[in-house]
């Protein structure tokens, strides 16, 4: 159907699936109905270990796990929208006839991101054209996952571009923040976190600028962004397939750090090597996360970027956990980024790649007037116009305006020809290089990098109109292929974390300042709001280097430990 009238086409999509939904979530049985019980809470809160030796010792039906989480499934999903496909039916089904219950994720429900291919249903990425077209088997994710007994039971929202952190398509509609409903859960893998965050225990999403830690750090979860190759990416969709200037990296996320590590040694335990050709075979180094998480460790911090100030509610996230490191004996250096590399060269180099077609590919698959994100409608519109006109709105912001970095993202936006894009790779692997070589270098030699996770907490539904380029804490480490994590830290506080200036403009006076008021910032931080985001989840985000997964996870044990220690430990929202 050509445009315009292919919005029909959409609109008709979009209510059918959503009936579909409704209708599946109306039909389930009344055990998924039915309010939570003391056993349903103490099994959402048992260490999975004994969770996972119940059910293969058979104390425990898997039914009757699944039976729990449908109900935290639908719970959430009332509160804040997050599910798009209930496969709790056929879930059924797979615990009883294709679950390898022996093994060592046996019988553990795992939620996964809308865009993880599962036999019988869409993977739509939240866009229509993708929808009402099931699969016939299931992608390699989930192949995995049931061979280690785990059970895929729904899959999650995102937005449509996958380039937001915001939740929202026209497909499914908007994903709200567990704790504040105003609020985006994060993305892209938004309805992973909310989900997480109400309940759930494991899920799996994707991430190519923080789309698994932004939603750790607004939701209030923990995540793991893995390195290229250590974790199965095949048997996905997505919407800008064939990128790899910047690389999506699919990685675990889970309602507790214990079920995090648990879970990511077991899928590296099954060898996802010898499912996925893109699996690099390197087994868990247990040794390596152990002594990571017990010994006297060197933490570089990094407070800010350089670009994007962090804002008061999550300079004191840094704060509080810096001091509790300091208290346990760790030793604690302020970080200053290599020169010729520093994180807004980075995240320009980034942005150039990720962006290279011109964002072409990503609205390919839009209808004509399907909703799209507000950040990405952004992108298109100054990657589409002609190189003439881009270059005299460069020159607009960059001497009328006197903005000067948001002036540089401009110059370098827009689509490349192979011939600049094997240029800007080239680049890349030299920040890469300079990277490398400064981290090895004395005075640094850190174990790991202590820095935000955002600038921000959770923002406001539509914020990523102003904030798209809001994501440079976490994009640098996607340019540069490092292992990260998030931890949740602790929650805004009205009083403690508002800014020193009132009124409406009071975020600029700040910025000015700090030295940072710029367009890139002001966009972050004109959504900043201390009073309106109290009780909104602040996290920290720990950097290790590239493949080192079991030592992140090992920092990140230390990380809690030293926050518990000083009681200063995160509390998970309670399952109600």
């Amino acid at each position: 159907m050509l445009p315009p009238f292919d919005y029909f086409q959409y609109a008709r999509i979009r209510d059918i699936k959503q009936r579909q939904r409704a209708a599946r979530f109306a039909s389930l049985s009344p055990a998924y109905h039915a309010p939570f019980s003391a056993a349903d809470k103490e099994l959402i809160n048992k260490p999975i270990e004994e969770l996972v030796h119940d059910i293969q010792t058979q104390t425990i039906s898997p039914v009757d796990v699944l039976h729990t989480y449908g109900k935290v499934a639908v719970k959430a999903h009332e509160k804040t929208n997050c599910v798009t496909e209930l496969l709790l039916p056929e879930a059924e089904e797979w615990a009883t006839s294709e679950v390898n219950l022996k093994g060592p994720l046996a019988g553990i429900p795992v939620s996964l991101k809308d865009t993880v291919q599962v036999k019988g249903f869409d993977v739509s990425v939240g866009y229509a054209s993708k929808s009402l077209k099931p699969y016939n088997e299931d992608g390699v994710i989930v192949k995995i996952l049931k061979d280690a007994g785990a059970i895929p039971y729904v899959k999650t929202a995102l937005p449509i571009t996958l380039l937001s952190f915001e939740s929202a398509n026209g497909l499914w509609g908007t994903c709200r923040n567990p704790h504040l409903p105003e609020y985006s859960p994060g993305g892209s893998t938004g309805g992973e976190g909310a989900l997480l965050a109400l309940g759930g225990r494991i899920g799996i999403g994707s991430d190519v600028a923080g789309s698994v830690r932004a939603p750790a750090a607004w939701s209030g979860i923990y995540s793991l962004r893995c390195s290229t190759g250590r974790w199965p990416k095949t048997g996905v969709d997505t919407s800008m397939p064939g990128q790899e200037g910047v690389p999506s990296v699919f990685s675990p996320m889970a309602r507790t750090l214990n079920d995090l590590a648990y879970f990511t040694r077991s899928i590296i335990g099954m060898q996802p090597w010898k499912y996925d050709y893109t699996v690099h075979p390197i087994a868990w180094r247990a040794e390596e996360e152990k002594e990571a998480s017990s010994k006297q460790l060197r933490i570089g911090v990094l407070r800010t970027d350089g670009v994007i100030p962090p804002t008061p509610a999550i300079s004191r996230a840094i704060d509080t956990t810096v001091t509790a490191l300091a208290a346990a004996g760790h030793t604690l250096t302020e970080v200053t980024p290599p020169a010729e590399a520093d994180p807004f060269t980075g995240f320009c180099l980034a942005s150039e790649l990720l962006n290279s077609d011109g964002c072409v590919t990503f609205n390919s698959f839009r209808y004509s007037g399907e909703p799209t994100d507000a950040g990405a409608a952004q992108l298109s519109r100054i990657a589409n116009l002609p190189r003439p006109l881009r270059y005299l709105y460069y020159l607009y912001v960059r001497y009328i305006r006197r903005d000067v970095k948001w002036a540089k993202v401009i110059q370098g936006f827009g689509p490349k020809t192979a011939a600049q894009l094997w240029q800007i790779t080239a680049q890349r692997e030299g920040y890469r290089k300079r990277w490398h070589s400064w981290w090895d270098a004395e005075p640094q030699q850190y174990d790991f990098i202590l820095c935000p996770a955002n600038a921000t907490p959770a923002l406001p539904h539509g914020a990523m109109h102003d904030a798209v380029s809001s994501c440079g804490y976490t994009f640098l480490w996607n340019l540069l292929d490092y292992a990260a994590g998030v931890i949740p830290v602790g929650h805004v506080d009205a009083k403690l974390d508002a800014l020193a200036h009132s009124g409406k403009r009071g975020y600029r006076r700040a910025l000015q300042e700090l030295g940072a008021n710029h367009a890139m910032a002001r966009g972050a931080w004109m959504h900043y709001d201390a009073q309106k985001m109290a009780g909104l989840p602040t996290a920290v985000q720990v950097v290790g280097r590239r493949w080192e997964e079991e030592k992140v996870l090992g920092y990140m044990t230390a990380v809690q430990k030293a926050l518990e220690k000083a009681n200063a430990q995160y509390t998970l929202l309670e399952v109600e």
